[in-house]
Parts: structure tokens; sequence; C-alpha cells
């Protein structure tokens, strides 16, 4: 196994988790785990106890443990979501706020310089969006996610990115233009995490959004 596809969508019959379903049928079962975060119960609030590990006392819950056990068994982490205000879901935030903690996911050297950790990671973005690309450029959308995400998260752990593929008009009644829209964006994720199954028959059209 060397790829972990983390979710963040209540719906089961969402185009995100349609999406995630397709990019294991073409990377292999073998070769993947996925972590519904919602399904599974998640709980991406802060507590008093994250609040101690963050000034370097007690030990992650259960829960944040088992988190970061899958993530070190595997090379790739695909994050597959919907847009939010023009972010990821409170849910997935709430992930990486408990799970990508220091001392696992960072720390900081005598001189108080920061040390990423997470090297070893390279992190794909699969990320659904009700809105147009050209909306996303005119108001400066991509850059302030860019901002936020690649640098604010992924840079800061020292994970490597990988490919980030965006399925805008996501709820567009033309339900053809998505479902090839989708299949795209799992194919680019697909041939950078397995090359060699990149290539798959169009998946039926999707019956819900985002």
């Amino acid at each position: 196994m060397s790829t972990l596809i983390i979710t963040a969508h209540p719906d089961t019959e969402s185009l995100t988790h349609q999406a995630a379903t397709l990019l294991q049928d073409i990377v292999g079962h073998e070769a993947t785990a996925v972590g519904h975060l919602a399904q599974e119960g998640f709980d991406p609030r802060f507590t008093l106890n994250d609040r101690h590990l963050y000034l370097g006392r007690g030990t992650p819950d259960p829960d944040v443990v088992a988190e970061q056990d899958r993530l070190h068994h595997v090379s790739d982490l695909v994050l597959v979501f919907p847009v939010y205000w023009w972010s990821m879901p409170a849910l997935l935030k709430g992930w990486f706020d408990r799970v990508f903690i220091a001392r696992w996911a960072f720390d900081f050297d005598d001189t108080g310089r920061l040390v990423p950790k997470l090297g070893r990671l390279t992190v794909h973005v699969l990320a659904t969006a009700g809105t147009a690309a050209g909306s996303f450029e005119r108001h400066g959308y991509t850059q302030a996610f860019a901002a936020q995400v690649e640098t604010g998260i992924f840079d800061f752990c020292g994970m490597r990115r990988g490919q980030t593929a965006f399925v805008h008009d996501s709820e567009s009644t033309d339900t053809e233009s998505v479902t090839t829209t989708m299949h795209a964006a799992v194919s680019r994720i697909a041939a950078v995490v397995s090359p060699s199954s990149a290539h798959t028959e169009q998946p039926s059209t999707p019956g819900a959004r985002q």
C-alpha cells in the first residue's frame, strides 16, 4: 500500500466520493487505502488536550495516533474534498489541526528554525468546486488557496507537492460535462500516483454534486 486517499464529505453519493472511488479503482485497491473522515466519525474539534500537546505536554489522543499511523505507511496522500467558502471543509481543516502537530509533522531546532518532518510524503489535491475556473482566477481565489493550503500547510510540514486538480462547475446541470471533467481530474492524479494505470473507461454519470 503506497497511497492514502482522504475524503471530507458527509454524502457518500457525492461527486467527491465518486471521484475517490474512481481513483482507487484506477490506482488499484491493493495499493491504496481510503479514509472517509465524515463516515469514520473523525472529530475535528481542537480540544484542551490538543492545546496541551501544542504546548509540549501530554500525549496525543488515540484517534490522532491512528491517523498518524496510517500516514506512516504510505508515500502519497491524496486529499479529495469539496471547496467550501474558497477553502477546505472544516472537517479536513480540523484533521490537519489535530493530526499534523509539532514534533510529528514539524519541529524547531535550538535556534528556533523550522524543521519540516514530512518530506517522505507527496501530497495531491482533488477538489470539486461549484464555481467556474475563471471566477477563481478573477477573484484571486486560486492564489489564495495555494497560499493557505500548499504553502501554509504542505510546505510548512515539508511535504512534496504533487498534482492539484480542480473539478470546476461541479454543480452544473450538464452532467456529461461534469463527468468528463471529473474523469480528467482523477486521471491526472492517477497518472502521477500510478503511471501505468492512468487510462480507464468513462465512469457513469454522477448523481450528486460536489
